[in-house]
């Protein structure tokens, strides 16, 4: 039980700072302080979940440990026959407890609780490549809207045949990030184009970046370094297009980072729009070279810069979806592209949390 009583201290050793966080949060001077309030909240809903396990476990040993002394040292059998049954239940779920509390002890990403910013862009393939490219939108539109999040899209580029050439959107929400991270990468497509006559298969691919959205609080911007354009928007949109200069173009001179926004019909929210876009694209040039060391790590994450890892293949003759890193495979795939996409989801976290498991010890 010496384990037991080193995960315990761990996880007591936290509940001080857990205190002192609550006494912080009710502090004036500390709400006034809106980045101050805002890290420390943050800290707190981390240490509540690892807390609440800890003292669960702590109950359930103690329970163990008198159960054990009724049997070694009680003389009324009846009692000693609770006991046991009493100890036949918890002995399975001290080791999956003790499992659990090894997880929460492991630093979560600090990104996971941020919302993403998606990108899709069609691939090989030309316009059945976009035409995928729409159908990916459209799954994970789905999806979101079944987890009550929220999706704006920021820039758009149509296919000639539908679909898209490139789409970007934010996705808001509870850890939206921690969940969408794992579609990074290359997605394949195997099936008749709605564009070929013969009826033979094809393969074409699209691929999604994942990024977390930065925070004002994450990156400082000087506007002096950001060029600012304006044009008239293109696409549909009725009277307002092609006469008003609303849509924006920002350059950021030192990195040579160049984004866009002409969804909205005002100037203003637009430049709003892609202030944070860039803000997340400079954000994220520093947190591609983490990426990058977890990814050499960890076979769940691809890299945002390697845009030939392939991850998952959606065969649609045989009505298949395949994810490449978990050779995890079903045979739904209209219920999949419906938007159904949680389960490989979990499995993919179940992966992750295994890897960290064994990197951590």
């Amino acid at each position: 039980m010496a384990e037991n009583n080193t995960l315990l201290e761990k996880v007591l050793g936290l509940q001080d700072k857990y205190d002192l966080l609550q006494t912080q949060l009710s502090d004036p001077a500390v709400i006034s302080d809106m980045k101050k309030y805002v890290q420390l909240n943050k800290e707190y809903k981390e240490l509540a979940p690892i807390i609440k396990a800890g003292q669960e476990y702590k109950r359930m040993m103690e329970e163990y440990e008198s159960a054990k002394d009724i049997i070694a040292n009680e003389k009324d059998e009846e009692l000693k026959e609770m006991a046991k049954e009493e100890l036949s239940e918890l002995e399975p779920k001290i080791p999956e407890m003790e499992q659990n509390i090894k997880l929460l002890l492991i630093p979560a990403d600090p990104q996971d609780s941020k919302n993403a910013i998606v990108e899709i862009r069609g691939g090989t393939g030309g316009d059945e490549a976009a035409i995928f490219a729409g159908d990916l939108f459209r799954m994970y539109s789905k999806y979101v809207e079944r987890r009550g999040w929220r999706l704006e899209v920021t820039s758009q580029s149509e296919g000639a045949a539908g679909g898209f050439k490139e789409i970007v959107f934010k996705v808001s929400g509870e850890g939206v990030y921690g969940v969408l991270k794992y579609e990074s990468g290359v997605h394949r497509v195997q099936r008749v184009p709605q564009t070929e006559t013969q009826g033979r298969v094809h393969t074409s691919a699209a691929s999604v970046a994942v990024l977390p959205e930065a925070d004002e609080f994450d990156i400082e911007l000087n506007m002096n370094d950001i060029r600012k354009d304006t044009f008239c928007s293109s696409g549909p949109g009725g009277q307002s297009v092609n006469t008003t200069y609303s849509a924006i173009r920002l350059t950021h001179i030192p990195s040579g980072i160049v984004v866009q926004c002409q969804d909205e019909k005002s100037q203003l929210k637009n430049f709003d729009k892609a202030l944070a876009e860039l803000r997340t694209r400079l954000y994220n040039m520093e947190y591609e070279k983490y990426l990058n060391e977890i990814s050499a790590k960890r076979k769940t994450m691809v890299s945002t810069g390697d845009r030939s890892a392939k991850i998952r293949t959606y065969n649609y003759p045989q009505s298949r979806v395949t994810d490449h890193r978990i050779n995890y495979t079903m045979y739904n795939l209209p219920v999949f592209m419906d938007g159904d996409i949680q389960e490989v989801l979990d499995q993919l976290q179940i992966a992750e949390n295994a890897e960290r498991l064994k990197a951590a010890e």
